[in-house]
């Protein structure tokens, strides 16, 4: 009996993946995808050697902010304002909403060009929609049901594995430019590295990994946070290790491709000047054909479904938090007000940005500098959450993570040194 109710209760491995592979798909959002292809563009193979670097540092740092969230049972933001002073808590969060809010409106922009490249038509107003959808179906749809469907989309990435495999590959050239990359010693390579791990480690996902460990023990009955019941404990970290450890590399092979795709078709043809995911799109259809070209244009409206709630979300998750406002997906928006205003707010900024004349490339740029001063004081305060008892009862960090979390946090903070270096050359 004892033997057939353990196994009734161990987890399959695809029950196992919920919040590190949402999370980890998410990052390939589509500013994410146009700073891969510019890179790509840009430097052939030369680059893609930092996303094996930042690779167990994504790992590293998600696992963290998912063990602090499934601990506690709280968000990053609500435990950040019970521990350490406000002014220093409401900085940080509110440096993050504007960069969020400015992704938000880029990912939208994006995925409305790539309708609009497929079909035709208004891109805006295209954008306005997915927007308007992505919305309603956070509000009205409890978090329990939302889930599954982010797990779902998490699949449009695919199309961009699958894009490399319908142009030609010199594999022996990839492995020795990644082996043996042409690093270039100047200030626009180095700004290069600086975007790609920027664009791989950043905070909004901090955020809304923890908020999601926070909803499902509140969507779960079975289940409460480790520092309630901490029989759980063993069971539900080697759940967040296994989640999140497949979700990032899933997350950076997907970037791995994509770096690989602008490589080999555009630097490869002298384009090496891609300003936004569409225009890598756009790119690919004269050098690689209408099917990879519409295989990659799918896939920045598939990641962009799946981006654009996790980015809103985590906006929401962190104003509440911060604030002391009650906050949850799985609440009505009667139930959570200022969490669902904030999550309309963000989602109507990024709409209303698409209708201005602000230039989405240098919003993207602003957004990227804010990501990386904000990420580094991120990054610290969570490592000292994670490592103060008060916070993890018996789950604070051992000695591998804290080992890993410290260097990532380090690696981010000599990118954004060399960011502030390298800045206007």
């Amino acid at each position: 009996m004892n033997d057939l109710s353990s196994t009734k209760s161990k987890p399959s491995l695809l029950r196992k993946l919920s919040a590190g592979l949402i999370t980890g798909a998410a990052d390939d959002d589509p500013s994410g995808i146009a700073t891969y292809s510019q890179v790509g563009a840009a430097y052939g193979y030369a680059t893609i050697w930092s996303l094996f670097l930042a690779m167990p540092l994504m790992i590293a740092i998600q696992a963290i902010s998912a063990r602090i969230g499934c601990a506690t049972g709280k968000g990053l933001s609500s435990s950040m304002r019970k521990y350490y002073p406000r002014p220093w808590v409401y900085g940080l969060v509110f440096s993050v909403l504007v960069a969020n809010v400015i992704n938000l409106a880029a990912d939208i922009g994006a995925m409305g060009a790539a309708l609009k490249l497929l079909i035709g038509g208004p891109a805006v107003l295209y954008a306005a929609g997915f927007a308007i959808v992505s919305l309603l179906l956070q509000m009205y749809v409890p978090f329990s049901r939302y889930s599954p469907i982010l797990k779902v989309l998490t699949l449009s990435l695919f199309a961009y594995v699958a894009t490399v495999f319908v142009i030609h590959v010199p594999w022996g050239e990839v492995v020795k430019g990644i082996v043996v990359p042409k690093v270039r010693p100047n200030a626009k390579y180095a700004v290069a590295i600086v975007a790609v791990l920027g664009t791989t480690i950043s905070p909004y996902l901090f955020f809304w990994q923890a908020a999601q460990e926070a909803e499902e023990i509140r969507d779960d009955g079975d289940r409460r946070s480790l520092k309630a019941d901490p029989s759980q404990g063993p069971e539900q970290i080697e759940r967040i290790t296994v989640d999140t450890t497949i979700g990032m590399v899933f997350s950076n092979i997907v970037a791995i491709f994509i770096i690989l795709t602008a490589a080999v078709v555009l630097h490869a043809h002298g384009k090496t000047n891609i300003q936004s995911a569409s225009d890598a799109a756009e790119a690919l259809r004269p050098l690689a054909g209408r099917f990879a070209f519409g295989l990659f244009a799918a896939g920045i409206i598939g990641t962009g479904l799946l981006a654009v709630p996790v980015l809103a979300g985590s906006t929401a998750f962190a104003a509440a938090g911060a604030l002391g406002y009650r906050s949850g997906l799985e609440y009505k928006p009667h139930q959570a007000k200022f969490f669902y205003g904030v999550l309309v707010f963000a989602s109507l900024v990024g709409i209303v940005l698409n209708f201005t004349p602000v230039d989405p490339i240098k919003a993207l740029y602003w957004c990227a500098v804010i990501n990386g001063v904000a990420a580094v004081p991120m990054m610290i305060m969570i490592m000292l959450l994670a490592m103060n008892k008060k916070v993890m009862g018996k789950f604070t960090l051992n000695t591998s993570l804290k080992v890993w979390g410290w260097i990532a946090t380090g690696v981010m903070t000599a990118a954004a040194v060399v960011m502030f270096a390298t800045w206007g050359q």
